[in-house]
């Protein structure tokens, strides 16, 4: 049993008054990022992206389309597939209009593109917080070799040209799932970046008094790791997780719009954009839906983690 005599530090950094006032850490946290106007846009956006995805396929049936259903009387013959009508053909039949040549509704395929992928952009996540969670804890806490190995790998898949490795692996692997293969190479080159950042902060906390005084008390080293440093270390690990998503979703986006990402008839904003890019002159709806729902995410999760970085690792947030 490990006797601590130094409380665990708050993952946040809390006024005064406030403290006094009896609420718990998680509390501060939100009542800090309701009060700051760009994180509250970041929250609400955020969570209207993700209600919206993941509703894609009782809202698709609610407007009455599927994402890969045809309807040919929204788009003229004569004029090349045009849509019917102004912008895109936006209308009470369909919301957002249509996708030029074939009719597809766009309100139905922008919603199961942003389920394609942001369901990648967050499995991606997951991996490469935990790859880089253990990896780090692991490298700070143990140091010595443990330590100079752990180190040289991340170096080395930093220094790797990881777009040109990704591109070469998506367009090499035929008969594979898309999104696990997309969900694993994007997470193969993201996690050494927080794995440095939680191997700073685990050689910063393992010589603290509560540390050694769970040493002291015969405590493991796995019950400390788990016990002791990692809920001191979870602060910046959200913080940066939540700075990762847009980064995340940003790479499959672009893996999908040089045409090594998810297959056709599965939708995903960045191949909604590549397609668009045809008709961009004739039909700029169609570009703009998916580019403004992209743009929208990348924003939102942005702020979000911009506000959850300053209020849980303020000094990582200065430096």
């Amino acid at each position: 049993m490990s006797t601590t005599t130094e409380p665990a530090a708050a993952p946040v950094a809390v006024a005064g008054p406030a403290k006094a006032a009896g609420r718990g850490p998680w509390r501060l946290v939100w009542d800090q990022l309701w009060a700051k106007g760009s994180a509250r846009f970041g929250l609400i956006t955020v969570a209207l992206m993700v209600l919206l995805t993941a509703l894609a396929g009782p809202l698709s049936a609610l407007g009455g389309w599927t994402p890969d259903e045809f309807d040919k009387r929204a788009i003229d013959p004569y004029l090349g597939g045009l849509p019917i009508g102004d912008f895109g053909g936006i209308g009470t039949r369909h919301w957002l209009g249509v996708e030029p040549a074939t009719g597809r509704d766009l309100f139905a395929r922008v919603l199961h593109g942003g389920q394609t992928s942001l369901l990648i952009a967050f499995t991606a996540t997951a991996v490469v917080v935990v790859v880089g969670t253990l990896t780090g804890i692991v490298a700070g806490y143990f140091g010595g070799r443990t330590d100079a190995v752990l180190s040289r790998v991340m170096d080395l898949t930093m220094s790797f040209p990881s777009l040109i490795f990704m591109i070469s692996m998506m367009s090499v692997a035929k008969d594979v799932n898309r999104i696990v293969l997309m969900t694993l190479v994007i997470g193969l080159f993201g996690w050494p970046g927080i794995a440095r950042v939680v191997r700073g902060q685990t050689l910063s906390l393992k010589h603290r008094e509560y540390v050694d005084a769970a040493k002291v008390g015969g405590a493991r080293s796995w019950r400390i790791l788990t016990r002791e440093i990692l809920p001191n270390v979870s602060g910046p690990i959200i913080a940066y997780t939540t700075l990762l998503i847009p980064g995340m979703i940003a790479t499959e986006a672009a893996l999908s719009y040089l045409g090594v990402g998810v297959r056709p008839p599965t939708p995903s904003w960045g191949q909604m954009i590549a397609e668009s890019i045809v008709h961009y002159e004739t039909d700029p709806t169609y570009f703009l839906i998916p580019t403004v729902f992209l743009f929208l995410a990348v924003l939102a999760f942005t702020l979000l983690g911009d506000a959850l970085r300053d209020i849980l690792d303020p000094r990582g947030g200065r430096s």
